[in-house]
């Protein structure tokens, strides 16, 4: 039972995707996500603001929320997952909270967060 340990470890390690950029919760991201329909595939862009970050090895997440037509949208995108084509850094934020849940409750203004570059 010990000698599978290195073996998965080793298959993890091979999994990990190493061309994503370093961000973090606050931040602004656009997720490349390639859809399958059918025998066709194409690429989604969902613009948002990351308000979780899971980090579990390939088993990592990150949870993403953007305004759309005043409804909120979120969606949580598998960190290592092949499907992601790229993920771009629009801007960094400034918060000091490693969960941004409260930004479910406001709206408008008052939802902004600080950029990096207004400090």
């Amino acid at each position: 039972m010990s000698n599978i340990a290195p073996i998965l470890a080793g298959l993890e390690q091979s999994q990990i995707r190493t061309d994503l950029p370093a961000f973090r919760v606050g931040d602004t991201v656009a997720v490349h996500y390639r859809i399958v329909e059918g025998d066709k595939q194409r690429i989604q862009v969902f613009r948002g603001t990351v308000i979780k970050r899971h980090r579990a090895g390939t088993r990592g997440t990150f949870t993403v929320r953007k305004v759309s037509f005043n409804v909120g949208v979120e969606r949580i995108f598998v960190t290592h997952s092949p499907r992601i084509e790229k993920v771009e850094l629009v801007s960094r934020g400034v918060v000091r909270r490693a969960r941004l849940y409260y930004l479910r409750n406001l709206s408008g203004k008052a939802a902004r967060i600080k950029d990096a570059k207004d400090r």
